[in-house]
């Protein structure tokens, strides 16, 4: 009849809705990404539910397995680990094969570290943008910390706690003022909000943090609030090269922190080390 996508707690139990529970107790099987938390959930609550593991190593033939069950009339449940399922988390593939073949997908909504965050934060706006977990090195890692500054809305995403401090230096280089919340633990005993900008904050956590970590980061400031001239871009472009940057890292930094364009910064920057 229907997979039902039920959001679960992201750490206090009472945040289950009544309407999950009820949807808990009313399916045939409950699918989940670690049977073991599940389970324990489960069992506060009191149900006896096969339990069935869906996880990203999710083989198409499991998936069309499953999706065939919902559209044959079963009603199944997904949940993740803690949270919505689907935001940063597998699940997305299942939904999609559930609706080719005809199948209902029914949402139960309840936590979201992502909102929960957003909404202490006191960075929310109109809008905000969900970028879940940074790549942890590279060029993709380069691209990703680029994409995010250069976003004028708020953005969320995940850190895990041993390198949040250094993801917050990484920003600072390219965005020093920017406003930044770091949620730790969030709607658990040790739940944590710091907030600043980003040069406080990256000089200011000596330590890895402990537990789950959600940022947000501020909305950027007006483009024409910023303004540097053509003397001290080609000064940043200098101390960023020194620091052993590539000339495209050394681009998106200076152009972060600075407003130019991307392309402009470049053309300064190759322009530079032919000097």
């Amino acid at each position: 009849m229907a997979l039902y996508v039920v959001a679960t707690p992201i750490g206090n139990l009472d945040d289950l809705t009544i309407r999950a529970q009820k949807t808990l107790a009313s399916v045939e099987a409950v699918l989940a990404e670690d049977t073991r938390r599940t389970r324990n959930l489960l069992s506060h609550l009191g149900l006896h539910k096969p339990l069935r593991t869906l996880n990203a190593h999710a083989g198409d033939e499991t998936i069309e397995r499953i999706a065939q069950e919902v559209a044959d009339g079963r009603e199944l449940a997904l949940v993740s680990d803690a949270g919505t399922p689907l935001v940063n988390d597998p699940g997305a593939e299942l939904v999609r094969a559930v609706l080719a073949k005809g199948g209902k997908v029914i949402a139960i909504p309840g936590a979201s570290a992502v909102l929960c965050a957003l909404a202490s934060s006191g960075l929310a706006g109109n809008g905000f943008r969900f970028v879940g977990f940074l790549p942890r090195s590279g060029g993709d890692r380069t691209e990703a910390l680029a994409r995010i500054v250069e976003t004028d809305e708020p953005v969320v995403f995940f850190e895990a706690g041993n390198r949040t401090r250094d993801t917050l230096r990484d920003l600072a280089e390219r965005a020093p003022t920017r406003l930044v919340a770091v949620g730790r633990e969030l709607t658990k005993l040790h739940e944590e909000m710091i907030r600043g900008t980003l040069s406080e904050l990256a000089a200011s956590l000596d330590d890895a943090l402990l537990g789950e970590v959600t940022v947000v980061l501020g909305a950027a400031p007006p483009r024409d609030a910023v303004t540097h001239d053509d003397e001290a871009i080609d000064a940043r472009i200098l101390v960023e090269l020194s620091k052993g940057h590539r000339a495209k890292e050394a681009a998106d930094i200076v152009a972060a922190w600075s407003g130019r364009g991307r392309r402009e910064v470049y053309a300064r920057v190759v322009a530079l080390k032919r000097t």
